[in-house]
């Protein structure tokens, strides 16, 4: 297919070479030229990325027993890649929440970009009036006490009523811009242990923070705290059709 091309292209260079200025039509030649030796750009780099993450998505697989599903980590890599070009990452780790997943579900990884291991593979819990067991309603609005979806970079900590905590700043307006106003933070809970699960039947839920076991929030704080990525997913379409960050 290339030797095809490259005759095509030479062809077309010699024809041109003798023809006068008065006989071509530059238009329609400038054109032609470029449609060959210029294919489209977007769908290289769409064809560029999809690589990639196939790539990066076998890699994962292969190194660990449990990753998101792949129409996640799709989309995650997708605005993980974006903020990264902007020089908003700081931390190549990469934390994927998927609230397709039941409550009762391990449904947050967190995933080392450099060396692709997952790092914790944990339960988190949502908002309260985001849902039961599973979480179905969203906002950005304070007092809501639901969960924002989309991407956030994480920032610095403190000690709060909830003990370590972890600030993470939302990326897409009108989705989670309001996380820090909010305190929508990252931190431990005794409802997001899995013995709870045991007792009622589902997990805990916050006011809106992806809350994590007490027994592993300061190790998780620690690793994914100063700029790495959160992606928190719901196949929402007002979200999937707007988000800054997918589209």
């Amino acid at each position: 297919m290339i030797y095809r091309l490259l005759t095509v292209f030479a062809v077309l260079i010699f024809s041109f070479a003798f023809t006068t200025t008065d006989n071509l039509d530059s238009n329609s030649g400038n054109s032609e030229i470029e449609a060959i030796a210029f294919p489209n750009s977007s769908e290289n780099n769409k064809t560029s990325f999809e690589t990639k993450v196939a790539e990066l998505y076998s890699e994962f697989s292969t190194n660990n027993s449990s990753i998101p599903a792949m129409p996640v980590f799709e989309k995650a890599m997708r605005g993980y890649d974006q903020l990264e070009e902007k020089g908003e990452v700081g931390k190549r780790i990469l934390t994927v929440i998927d609230f397709e997943l039941s409550s009762t579900k391990k449904r947050m990884w967190i995933m080392n970009m450099e060396t692709k291991k997952v790092l914790f593979n944990t339960y988190v819990s949502h908002g309260k009036n985001t849902g039961g067991e599973f979480a179905t309603k969203f906002s950005n609005t304070v007092n809501s006490l639901q969960s924002s979806l989309g991407f956030y970079v994480t920032a610095e900590t403190y000690y709060g009523k909830n003990g370590l905590s972890l600030f993470i700043d939302g990326m897409e307006k009108g989705f989670n811009s309001n996380a820090r106003k909010r305190y929508v933070v990252i931190h431990g809970a005794d409802y997001a242990e899995p013995n709870f699960i045991d007792r009622i039947g589902r997990l805990g839920r916050s006011y809106g923070c992806p809350a994590v076991p007490n027994t592993i929030a300061k190790d998780v704080i620690d690793t994914i705290k100063d700029e790495s990525v959160v992606y928190i997913h719901k196949n929402n379409k007002d979200y999937l059709n707007n988000s800054s960050l997918l589209n």
